[in-house]
């Protein structure tokens, strides 16, 4: 194992990808400003680039805000239970006696 070998943040990578998609510098000067064979940078350009892609692509995610409404209605629910509930013990202990 290469005990010199580098790893970068992920907020490193997306600095060093963006400089890539840019392309105000060449891979070798970009290799070079950072240490990052030239591989490696156009393999991080790539995910960036399917990222930024995909973020797009993404519709709203309304099954998330569906099921926060229904966790409200259930809670709800179950508060309304628990009053019924109490109520109906404290009826029934008066005829008890």
């Amino acid at each position: 194992m290469d005990v010199n070998k580098k790893t970068y943040t992920s907020a490193e990578k997306a600095k060093i990808a963006l400089e890539a998609i840019k392309g105000e510098l060449s891979m070798s000067q970009i290799s070079s400003k950072y240490g990052v064979h030239v591989t490696q940078i156009k393999s991080w350009k790539a995910q960036a680039l399917e990222a930024l892609q995909n973020g797009f692509d993404k519709k709203p995610d309304k099954t998330k805000q569906q099921h926060e409404i229904l966790v409200d209605k259930l809670y709800n629910q179950i508060g309304q239970l628990t009053i019924e509930c109490e109520w109906l013990k404290k009826k029934s202990e008066q005829f008890k006696l």
